[in-house]
């Protein structure tokens, strides 16, 4: 999980020696669209030695707190190394069947929550905080969009949780409900209760919260998957964009910028490509919701796992299991690859194929 996290081109492009004229393809065919160095080859390395600094602090923080939580050392270290990995990136496996509930422990949940943003933040934006440029944080569009996301979802997510009184109490709330938002926000997949306590315990209005965060997903060139908050942040650029043009006089010239890493002037093209992925990413979930429906689930039920695959995420409310229908299964295997690769790979493979069937 830690090597596919980063991606398994990034481990091959760290081993090169030199560049090599693929060497960008490769890596954008990884759905990767940044280069956080110049060079594609130390843009790997890179990436690598971030996600190896995180990997001793984060174990040694996760062991700290195990160990303090009675666990024998070696297995508060073990588990916090596999902890560590699944929540940089974003993957959501743990050593125990009961996931993060296992531990019941607040300061483990904290550190989990961490490092699942960590793992959700663009690798660019990494660069430049390890350079000291630490204003990134707050001026980066990415970074924004993120943090309002979080903020809008979690209060959608908490009103519904609140209207059935599930979690009286804050600390409940927020250990039970925004852990859940922000594991599917970040596309971790951790959970700090049961599958059936999503349907059980929370309400219509509290799941439609936590898909939209799923459906949403963290920073390009992370380790998330689904839309991706750089997207979302042009689209609405771009909608201010149009608004302005239809309410100014059409003497005056509208220019519409954002700040990512540097400030750029946003184009056609860029709103053109984020509004497109966006659409396909939500077909993936509609389709997916579709076919979970014609097997007889419940739509927000196969709405909310169909978003969970196709995101990359990981949450069930219980209908992935092993006595579920095989062509549901397959639905899912999927939308997991086509989510994760982002749909352009995957265009053009079924353009290869479709060339090949007509003799092209």
């Amino acid at each position: 999980m830690f090597i596919g996290g980063q991606g398994i081109v990034i481990v091959a492009l760290s081993l090169f020696v030199k560049g090599f004229s693929g060497a960008f393809k490769m890596y954008v065919g990884e759905a990767r669209d940044e280069r956080v160095l110049p060079n594609v080859i130390h843009t790997s390395r890179f990436i690598w030695l971030v996600s190896i600094v995180y990997l001793i602090l984060g174990t040694i923080a996760l062991g700290i707190v195990g160990t303090l939580n009675g666990m024998k050392p070696i297995n508060a270290f073990f588990h916090g190394a596999c902890v560590f990995m699944a929540a940089f990136d974003t993957g959501g496996f743990a050593p125990q069947s009961q996931n993060i509930l296992y531990y019941h422990s607040l300061p483990f949940e904290i550190v989990t929550i961490i490092i699942m943003i960590l793992g959700a933040i663009n690798f660019k934006l990494h660069y430049h905080l390890w350079m000291g440029n630490r204003r990134e944080i707050c001026r980066d569009i990415e970074t924004r969009t993120l943090f309002i996301t979080i903020m809008i979802t979690f209060f959608i997510t908490a009103v519904g949780l609140t209207q059935l009184g599930t979690y009286p109490k804050s600390i409940t709330l927020l250990r039970k409900g925004f852990y859940q938002l922000v594991s599917g926000h970040t596309g971790t997949g951790y959970m700090t209760i049961y599958a059936q306590q999503f349907i059980n315990e929370w309400n219509h209005l509290a799941l439609v919260g936590l898909i939209c965060a799923m459906a949403l997903g963290g920073g390009v060139c992370s380790t998330t998957g689904a839309i991706k908050m750089l997207r979302i942040g042009i689209i609405f650029k771009a909608l201010q964009e149009d608004i302005k043009r239809i309410i100014l006089s059409e003497r005056s010239i509208v220019v519409q910028k954002f700040h990512h890493i540097k400030e750029i002037f946003l184009e056609d093209k860029q709103a053109r490509s984020a509004l497109l992925i966006t659409l396909a990413y939500l077909g993936l979930y509609g389709l997916g919701a579709i076919v979970g429906m014609f097997f007889g689930y419940p739509f927000l039920d196969s709405l909310f796992e169909s978003t969970s695959a196709a995101a990359n995420v990981g949450l069930s409310c219980g209908i992935t299991n092993v006595s579920m229908p095989v062509a549901l299964k397959f639905t899912y295997i999927l939308q997991m690859w086509a989510g994760r690769l982002e749909f352009m790979s995957v265009f053009t493979l079924i353009g290869f194929f479709v060339a090949a069937i007509r003799g092209k």
